[in-house]
């Protein structure tokens, strides 16, 4: 039915009071004053971004959600009348915009850039990885008697010796053969002190 030129039914409660406490001026003052406090919320971006777009962070049906998490949701006017929260983020993100977009519609609009797609772990900035242990020692250098001053070529000769004649003369052994010489150089290298004179190149 219409009262006084007005459709009620099928109206909440909210509907009444917003058409209520927001047709004459002194309402519509007290209801400025009351929320201001939630406008600022959703207009505190200006102090980030001194443009339309700082619009982007809470100019949207998420950044009207925050208004409702922050003061609930009701506001109560000094006039004793309650009016939802929502509704005047809602009234003010449309008064700016002239519709309430989501915040999935700004970012549409937002040109990607590489940075922004960039992953980097943090881990070994708070806590930075331990140093690597030294190698353990290959078990088999010792058995080659060999002192720390000894040339790479006296390594190499008692490296060959300590194989038994088949198998340093069997042909298809040769790469394995070669891999276990690199391998007891590196041993006698690390067997010898750094910074020593007798360190391999001397």
């Amino acid at each position: 039915c219409h009262k006084n030129g007005r459709a009620t039914v099928g109206a909440s409660q909210f509907e009444h009071l917003r058409l209520g406490d927001f047709a004459g001026y002194d309402s519509q003052h007290r209801a400025k004053r009351h929320r201001r406090h939630a406008v600022h919320i959703i207009d505190a971006s200006k102090l980030i971004l001194a443009d339309f777009r700082h619009r982007a962070l809470r100019h949207h049906a998420e950044g009207i959600f925050l208004l409702e998490t922050v003061f609930g949701k009701t506001l109560t006017l000094s006039s004793g009348r309650v009016i939802p929260t929502r509704w005047v983020g809602e009234q003010h993100v449309r008064e700016d915009l002239g519709h309430i977009p989501s915040f999935a519609d700004w970012a549409r609009a937002i040109r990607p850039e590489p940075w922004m797609g960039r992953t980097q772990k943090i881990e070994t900035e708070v806590e930075p990885l331990p140093a690597a242990p030294d190698p353990a020692p290959d078990p088999f250098y010792p058995l080659l008697g060999l002192v720390p001053d000894a040339a790479a070529f006296t390594v190499l000769r008692a490296a060959a010796r300590a194989f038994d004649p088949t198998i340093r003369k069997d042909p298809g052994l040769r790469l394995a053969r070669r891999r276990f010489y690199r391998q007891m150089l590196a041993a006698h290298e690390a067997a010898v002190p750094h910074g020593s004179p007798t360190s391999s190149g001397s």
